[in-house]
């Protein structure tokens, strides 16, 4: 079935390219989108559910996150910086679905972590940190001049409860 999958989808987006100029990233995206659609389309009405069921990851965690580079556990895909759009855009999915379905754990980006370093130096270099400071006390200076809703101190911990004696 795979390979009438692939003449399906083949099909389907040549069509859909020869009346929308489409550039070439579009094209792989496009192709990607119908063949996940068409899969899960196998899937849904049970002509593909044994092999749904017997298919795992396509990679390990430790493959899928490079200091580099992502790849896509689901697909296979590699190169990426991020996964979160990748997600969204072609399998229809969102971070937490994802972390749940391969039991990645919280603590693990699902970005390179390279490209999470390099972020966060340059947001240190630009001093963003110090600028969200700034306008975080001047936005409380302006509500605290006009009177605006002030932080309520937190409530003290209750009691607990002494248990009657019964007799």
């Amino acid at each position: 079935m795979a390979s009438t999958l692939l003449e399906l989808t083949a099909s389907i987006v040549s069509s859909h390219a020869s009346v929308t100029e489409m550039s070439g990233e579009d094209l792989l995206q496009e192709l990607q989108k119908v063949h996940v659609a068409l899969q899960k389309l196998e899937i849904e009405t049970g002509e593909g559910v044994e092999k749904a069921e017997a298919k795992g990851p396509a990679l390990s965690i430790k493959r899928a996150f490079q200091p580099d580079q992502v790849s896509c556990m689901l697909c296979g895909k590699a190169g990426m910086k991020t996964l979160a759009r990748h997600l969204a855009q072609v399998h229809g999915m969102k971070p937490g679905e994802y972390r749940k379905q391969f039991g990645i754990p919280s603590s693990q980006a699902l970005t390179a972590k390279n490209f999470s370093e390099a972020r966060r130096r340059m947001a240190q270099e630009k001093g963003l940190a110090d600028n969200l400071a700034k306008a975080r006390a001047v936005r409380a200076a302006k509500l605290a001049a006009k009177g605006g809703p002030e932080k309520k101190a937190p409530k003290p911990p209750r009691e607990p409860k002494q248990k009657r004696a019964t007799g």
